[in-house]
């Protein structure tokens, strides 16, 4: 009996340690801000790290879908406007609208708010939810996006630029300015953590590292506003440009771009593609167009196969916008909508379409013109061409600069010259001086100095420009700008059509189709042309048939001009088009690859229509960026690409199902025309932060589970997850921008703001708190200071990696693109920097590298 009793007591004592030893609110892994929100103590682990691994990257969408909103909202109080009065010279006054908010001072303020807040918050929301303690999670997330934003995204910036082409960084004051203090700021934490107070963060301290935010805006303010530069003698900048507004030019560093960006779709120069510069047009009535693609005409009937089609529309639209400088923000949206299947605020680009962009610019030109003399009253100064060519071998060239107008009183104007692909000192001589009209002098000339050299270049450009001299009244032309092309003569060169397929309005009385000669333009040669029906007839809708066009030495651009033949008693019901064709040349001289062009003759009112709805789409899109009422936010949630389903691909349907809840949740946010956008600021910030907390616990609880510490968690998965938006951002930017401001240039600003902003501001909220009761706030320096070592190793040689590319050749002489050889071993320098950055971060916080203080 005995026996029986104790063998019973022994079972029911193992039974009450069993339920001792499980505790449902106590496990492995269980302990975090706001998760678990169930017990999870009798869960598989690795079913639970998968879910934790599932719910973290869905968390990821949830906050780049909020962060659009966000951005959104900051686009709207950044793009507030306010209106003043500008006098002018002569007398009276205008009213001219202006923003609220200069450009930098928004980039490194809200804007790199929005693109960073959430490191920011998971930063605070860690130091508030740790009861005030330092932990690694925030910081490690802030280091490691910094990481990845200078080099991953960079590399990415350097190789997506297609080949031939480059984006430079326009605006280099500010661009120094940050990435001093993108340096500067992680050695500031490693002097705070190591050298003035070892392991604790002093209240000054952390006051001087969350002041170093304001600082930084107003010092890149004062650059970019040339408050620190002196001015030399006759230094003139756009704003004393007289009548500005008459000048349809563009600026010169606009110019060299354009330059840059009209050999996007085609080849690298040198090679038998055809170049897509603006076709010259002298007469008004005849507004020659150009179409991308090289359409095959099949059979006469085939009336609409000029016709542009509705993606060729958007592609317009979008090529538009590209001319449009855009900030930083504004392709975060696109990328972030991208990434959830939402109304895109850029248009899919299936098309080649700078030729249409070409149609809404001639066809501005053809219809507008403006008297700049103002009835003969002032003098008009311009370039006596836009375009000219020299041989290499002539060692000078020669511009002409007219005056038009009123003659009678003398004026001065300054000329200068700047760099395209070619380059002052090297390929010509640096010129800026100021050019003297004489009373009743109409012509004046300036020589510029070629160099020639002994190798053999491709045909290089340069260019020229005439700007104001205080004191003096006139306006400019139309032609400001001056582009030279220094041509190799070594060799007699390739003939060929500028353009694959031009259109022509019907009320035209003639077409110009412009021949290049490229690769050489030494002696003279000739080619011969003759024209092919396909649906227009010759002799009916056009007198073509064959001639001979002749290049002299030094000639490179001529046009074969065919008149047009008017049907007055035949209404065109169709687009009839015809072929001319590049023959048997002479002199040495050989056809190019494009040598043959199609040239469409196009009704005036379907013209006049596609020029309608390439400008009605355009403002369409660039409207798209912000939703006006709750109806159109719902609409757009519940619908892939915003409805757009024409445009959506497969992978749109995907992330829209994946963000569909989100989508639905976050349309109940005001929206963004509501009070200036504040509202929206203010509730998708509050969202933003309740996002980021619940990543910290998914983050923290995921490392658990997998035996990873909160340090490689932070570098890796978080960092990753919080830059994506901003790598498909970048690399946008960096594709459609003329300049790499908005791509690489944006990232010094960001990482700097990062330390200074989410670190500097749970670091003030700490040593406050622990200051109170009558301590300090403590750091460990371990994890964190080795990582910062390791990054600012990195940037110190990626940054100057970027400042070799900009002066040196074989890189292209730029921060993005060039040559195919320098932007890849570029490109893999930086990842290869990247890697060996978490790799070594990983060995420390493993132990397995033992770095101490």
């Amino acid at each position: 009996m005995s026996t029986i009793i104790t063998s019973q007591n022994t079972t029911t004592m193992s039974m009450t340690n069993d339920y001792m030893a499980f505790d449902p609110f106590n496990y492995r892994c269980s302990k975090a801000l706001l998760l678990p929100i169930i017990s999870e103590a009798t869960w598989n682990p690795g079913v639970r790290a998968f879910l934790y691994l599932v719910a973290l990257f869905w968390c990821f969408l949830a906050v780049a879908i909020i962060a659009d909103i966000f951005m959104c909202s900051i686009e709207k109080i950044t793009s507030k406007t306010r209106k003043i009065r500008v006098a002018h010279q002569g007398g009276g006054a205008e009213v001219r609208e202006v923003k609220v908010w200069n450009d930098t001072v928004a980039n490194l303020s809200l804007l790199a708010l929005g693109t960073s807040a959430p490191e920011i918050l998971l930063s605070v929301i860690e130091i508030v939810g740790n009861n005030f303690r330092a932990g690694d999670l925030g910081p490690g997330t802030i280091v490691g996006s910094a990481a990845f934003n200078l080099l991953v995204i960079s590399a990415i910036c350097i190789m997506a630029i297609p080949s031939g082409e480059i984006r430079r960084i326009n605006n280099m004051k500010v661009f120094a300015v940050t990435a001093f203090s993108c340096i500067f700021a992680y050695v500031w934490l490693i002097i705070v953590l190591v050298g003035i107070s070892p392991g604790r963060v002093e209240i000054w301290e952390a006051f001087i590292t969350l002041l170093f935010f304001p600082l930084l805006i107003v010092i890149a303010f004062l650059a970019e506003k040339n408050f620190c530069i002196k001015h030399k003698q006759g230094d003139t900048d756009n704003s004393y440009t007289v009548n500005d507004e008459e000048n349809p030019d563009m600026a010169l560093t606009d110019r060299k771009s354009y330059y840059q960006d009209a050999r996007k779709d085609g080849e690298p120069k040198g090679k038998d593609n055809p170049s897509f510069d603006d076709i010259d047009v002298n007469d008004a009535d005849v507004p020659t167009i150009s179409i991308a693609e090289h359409h095959e005409h099949k059979t006469d009937d085939d009336d609409n196969m000029l016709k542009p089609k509705k993606s060729e529309v958007q592609n317009a639209a979008k090529l538009m916008m590209r001319n449009q400088n855009h900030n930083s923000g504004y392709y975060r949206i696109n990328a972030i909508r991208t990434l959830s299947g939402s109304k895109r605020i850029i248009p899919t680009k299936k098309r080649n379409i700078r030729e249409i962009y070409d149609l809404v610019k001639l066809s501005e030109k053809a219809t507008r013109y403006k008297d700049a003399s103002e009835g003969g009253v002032k003098p008009v100064i311009e370039f006596t061409t836009p375009t000219v060519a020299v041989l290499e071998s002539e060692k000078k060239v020669r511009i002409g600069i007219r005056r038009s107008g009123n003659i009678a009183p003398p004026v001065s104007v300054r000329v200068e010259t700047g760099d395209g692909s070619a380059q002052a000192g090297l390929d010509y001589k640096e010129y800026n001086e100021v050019i003297h009209f004489a009373a009743n002098e109409e012509l004046q000339e300036v020589l510029i100095d070629i160099i020639d050299d002994d190798e053999w270049e491709e045909d290089e450009v340069f260019f020229v420009r005439l700007t104001a001299v205080p004191g003096q009244v006139f306006a400019f032309g139309d032609h400001t700008i001056c582009e030279v092309t220094i041509i190799d003569d070594a060799e007699p060169g390739l003939l060929r059509f500028a353009k694959p397929s031009i259109i022509v309005k019907e009320s035209a009385n003639r077409i110009k189709i412009p021949v290049q000669r490229v690769n050489g333009a030494d002696g003279n040669i000739s080619v011969y042309w003759k024209t092919k029906d396909i649906s227009a007839k010759n002799g009916k809708d056009y007198d073509g048939g064959e001639g001979e066009l002749k290049f002299v030495s030094g000639e490179t651009n001529k046009f074969i001009v065919i008149p047009l033949l008017s049907n007055s008693n035949e209404k065109r019901e169709r687009d009839d088009s015809f072929e001319v064709e590049l023959g048997q040349c002479t002199g040495g001289a050989q056809l190019g690859k494009l040598n043959r062009t199609i040239v469409s003759i196009v009704n005036d009112k379907e013209f006049v229509g596609m020029v309608g709805r390439i400008m009605s789409r355009t403002f369409s899109y660039l409207d798209a960026i912000e939703d006006t009422s709750y109806i159109d936010q719902f609409k757009n949630a519940m619908n892939v690409n915003g409805g757009n389903i024409e445009e959506a691909t497969f992978v749109d349907y995907i992330f829209h199902f994946l963000t569909f809840i989100w989508k639905i949740i976050f349309a109940f946010i005001p929206p963004v025309h509501f009070l200036g956008g504040w509202p929206t600021f203010l509730i998708s910030l509050a969202m933003i932060g309740f996002l980021t907390a619940l990543i910290g616990d998914l983050a923290s609880l995921f490392g658990c589970l997998i035996g990873l510490e909160d340090s490689i968690t932070a570098i890796t998965f978080v960092a990753l997850g919080t830059s994506m938006p901003d790598t498909f951002a970048s690399k946008t930017a960096a594709l459609m921008e003329r300049y790499a401001d908005s791509s690489v240039g944006n990232v010094t600003g960001s990482n700097s703001v990062n330390v200074f902003l989410g670190l500097g501001l749970p670091w003030v909220i700490a040593s406050i708190y622990w200051e109170a009761k009558g301590s300090t706030f403590q750091v460990p320096v371990g994890s964190l200071v080795f990582s910062v070592i390791l990054y600012t190793i990195a940037s110190v040689i990626a940054l100057s990696l970027l400042v070799i590319r900009r002066n040196v050749k074989f890189f292209g002489n730029a921060e993005l693109g060039g040559p195919t050889a320098g932007k890849i071993s570029c490109g893999v320098i930086f990842i290869t920097l990247w890697v060996l950055y978490v790799l070594f971060s990983a060995l420390q916080a493993k132990k397995i590298i033992n770095f101490q203080i």
